[in-house]
């Protein structure tokens, strides 16, 4: 709800900045051969596989028919990688725009184009097999981290609803039975006063159970610099960071053919605030295009407030894995429950001339439960069975948490909501796979979920109470059918065609009566892949094609009857979106890189939309108009948050230096092409965001237990805009750099 009442009273959104924290090291010991546990054994430097774990399965990278990017502890380490935010420059086809404990996460141009609690996302994060808040708290850190997965198209078959663009799985290190006490710490001080320490340790209790504990804290000053009015001293939060968090692992093996797994998480983020100014302020000439100096021109970190500001996350979330081996197939129940509060203060004309502002306390709480029952992996012929429930409730809190005010204290020119937003998601699914020959292999799997969203609000628009009971509710049938075919032990050629889709939903009333709901969005995906390796593994290749029919689109626009508000609806035709991408790594001895790159096209079909940032009394109707100096025909517009072009390259050289110690240099470059924030594609009100070009560094010494690494991001300082929501610029984090002292045991 967020954006669209936020788009409807030019109000803003969210921004977050990444913090230099590091991901953990990898670990020093592995699981005991036949422990039940999903993080994969992931290649440091050998000839050994890739895992993934993401098909409810252990399964060869090299061999299986989907397009992922897969990185473990160590190498999130070497990349710079502490939460989602960092992905895009390390990995092909990753946008992520950050307004703050919300974000568009986009996947080759799908995701979340629009930033509501009921606008779910289109790429999914499961945490240790748990899918996690669709909406808000998206700035979770990365620590003690197995590994992570990014999978690239539709995944509906098994991730679910709300994998059009891809799901991302994220793995934390499990407790290993017999495996001894051990772990690591590692500290960390930078520029703005940035200090950090995290760690883990190993708890063998017996040789049926272990306990694994571990803990991640960071405190960061912000990269504003904010003044009040006339020029004063601003005396709200300028995006101090403040982050806590510790997770408790426990695993019992009581027999061979029983597995039990419970992770409990609790996280305290307080990202301080997300500062914001007019779109305007970044343009050295205004009116864009002209010869007029902008008089408004600043630095994205130079701004102007005179509201207070927050923005802090907390949650809660807590999972149950059972696992037991029937000698044959295996059943697996995995239960969990979650519950955050998010709470967001902000100046929402970014000035401190201005007297607008909002805030909101929203409570999230998701119960979920997931069956599988698995055949063994190695077998001419697999199968996989699932069910899926999920029951997520938003709650606006009473009396009236969520606050648009326009002077502050002024009924006349408020906006007020409470109430809640429960939602239902429920789901069967399968799989099957088949060895046509000893080398091809055809797979086929479906899904059918029903969905249901409801809206139990009250609202008071400018003094106008206004009540909202409404229920959406969505039906779909996704599947896959995809053909593997190894032709030798070096290259696998796969093909592939999938569906996808994300649930509908409801606008909230703005005086004109109950709108709408919006659609789902369906998705269908055409791949064709080619996997090689060479000189036994230590080079590996992958490249890809891929063609998406992207249809219904959720966007928000001006309301087409009475375009002076906004509402969210759906594209009425099919957006094609295609590309190819590039992936190698290799481990050349003490040497080794990594490149991925990624082109892209998209491409909207007919669709006819009034800008709701400019206001008009000219109906315009989404299929057909008609054409009017308001009503834009958007044909042939590019996706939003869909660059044709990124790419990322690493490289680093591992020194011996004689006394048993190693001193390797690496580097990291991502680039993510310029992109659209809007369908409307207008320069001068920002829509266009620059390419970001991201350079960082680090130089480690490591000698037996002991690394240092010094460190540095966004080298180069570039400032650019890293969001842009209801005309406020976001911008993305500027250099740091600092220390890490990393001791294992």
């Amino acid at each position: 709800m967020r954006g669209i009442l936020l788009a409807s009273a030019s109000a803003a959104a969210l921004v977050v900045t990444a913090a230099p924290a590091q991901a953990q090291p990898a670990q020093p010991a592995q699981p005991a051969p036949g422990a039940a546990t999903d993080q994969p054994n992931q290649d440091n430097g050998s000839s050994d596989d890739i895992v993934v774990t993401a098909q409810r399965r252990t399964e060869r990278l090299q061999t299986t028919p989907i397009s992922a990017s897969v990185l473990n502890g160590e190498e999130l380490t070497n990349r710079n990688i502490v939460n989602v935010d960092q992905l895009q420059f390390a990995m092909p086809s990753v946008t992520v725009d950050n307004f703050g404990q919300g974000l568009e996460f986009n996947i080759r141009g799908i995701g979340k184009g629009e930033h509501n609690t009921q606008t779910s996302t289109g790429v999914i994060t499961y945490r240790d097999g748990v899918a996690t808040f669709p909406g808000y708290v998206q700035e979770e850190p990365y620590y003690d981290i197995a590994s992570v997965e990014v999978l690239r198209g539709p995944q509906g078959t098994i991730a679910g609803q709300n994998a059009t663009g891809g799901a991302v799985f994220v793995t934390s290190n499990n407790p290993i039975i017999n495996g001894g006490v051990h772990g690591y710490l590692q500290a960390q001080g930078g520029n703005y006063a940035d200090a950090g320490l995290q760690g883990a340790v190993n708890l063998p209790a017996s040789d049926t159970f272990a306990a694994r504990v571990a803990f991640y804290s960071e405190r960061r000053n912000g990269f504003w610099h904010i003044t009040g009015p006339g020029g004063s001293r601003y005396t709200g939060n300028n995006g101090d960071l403040r982050e806590a968090a510790v997770r408790f692992s426990f695993l019992w093996r009581p027999t061979s053919r029983l597995t039990i797994l419970s992770k409990t998480d609790l996280d305290y983020l307080d990202m301080g605030a997300y500062p914001a100014d007019p779109f305007r302020n970044r343009f050295r000439f205004f009116p864009v295009g002209s010869a007029t100096p902008n008089p408004t021109f600043t630095d994205p970190f130079h701004i102007t407030a005179n509201s207070p500001q927050h923005a802090r996350d907390k949650f809660v979330r807590s999972s149950l894995r059972i696992d037991y081996d029937f000698g044959g197939a295996t059943f697996r129940s995995i239960t969990a429950y979650q519950a955050a509060n998010t709470t967001y203060t902000a100046d929402l004309d970014g000035t401190a001339t201005g007297n607008s502002f909002f805030f909101d306390s929203v409570d999230e709480d998701i119960w979920s439960q997931e069956f599988n029952l698995v055949s063994p992996d190695h077998q001419r012929f697999t199968w996989l069975l699932g069910a899926y429930g999920q029951w997520n409730t938003y709650h606006f809190l009473r009396p009236f948490q969520f606050l648009i005010g326009t002077p502050p204290g002024n009924p006349a020119t408020e906006y007020k909501l409470e109430g809640d937003n429960p939602e239902r998601s429920l789901a069967l699914f399968g799989q099957v796979g088949f060895l046509i020959t000893p080398h091809l292999k055809l797979e086929v799997g479906g899904r059918y979920t029903e969905s249901r969203t409801r809206n139990d609000v009250q609202i008071v628009q400018f003094g106008l109470p206004l009540d909202d009971q409404q229920t959406a509710r969505s039906h779909n049938f996704s599947w896959k059918a995809s053909l593997g075919w190894e032709v030798n032990a070096s290259n696998y050629i796969y093909a592939f065609r999938a569906t996808g889709f994300r649930p509908g939903g409801l606008n909230v009333p703005v005086g004109l009566g109950l709108p709408a709901p919006f659609l789902p969005e369906h998705v269908t995906s055409y791949e064709l892949g080619w996997r090689a390796n060479f000189m036994g593994g230590h080079i590996r290749s992958t490249i890809n094609g891929f063609y998406n029919d992207y249809r219904n689109f959720q966007v928000i626009i001006g309301y087409p009857a009475f375009p002076v508000f906004g509402i969210e609806l759906n594209v009425p035709n099919t957006t094609k979106i295609y590309g190819g991408e590039f992936e190698l790594e290799a481990h050349l001895g003490h040497f080794s890189f990594d490149i991925g790159a990624a082109l892209m096209h998209s491409s909207l079909g007919t669709f006819f939309a009034t800008d709701p940032r400019v206001p008009s009394l000219l109906p315009c109707a989404p299929a057909t108009g008609p054409a009017s100096a308001t009503c834009v025909n958007l044909n042939g517009r590019e996706q939003t948050y869909a660059p044709n072009f990124t790419f990322n390259a690493g490289a680093q050289y591992e020194f011996e230096l004689g006394d048993g110690s190693r001193l390797t240099p690496r580097i990291n470059f991502g680039h993510v092409a310029g992109q659209w924030a809007t369908l409307f594609e207008k320069p001068a009100l920002g829509d266009r965001m620059e390419a970001r070009n991201i350079l960082g560094a680090q130089l480690a010494w490591a000698k037996g237990p002991w690394t240092v690494t010094l460190w540095g991001t966004n080298i180069t300082n570039q400032h650019y805009i890293g969001a842009l929501n209801s005309g406020l610029d976001f911008a993305g984090p500027p250099r740091q750099y600092g220390l890490r002292v990393l001791r294992t045991f």
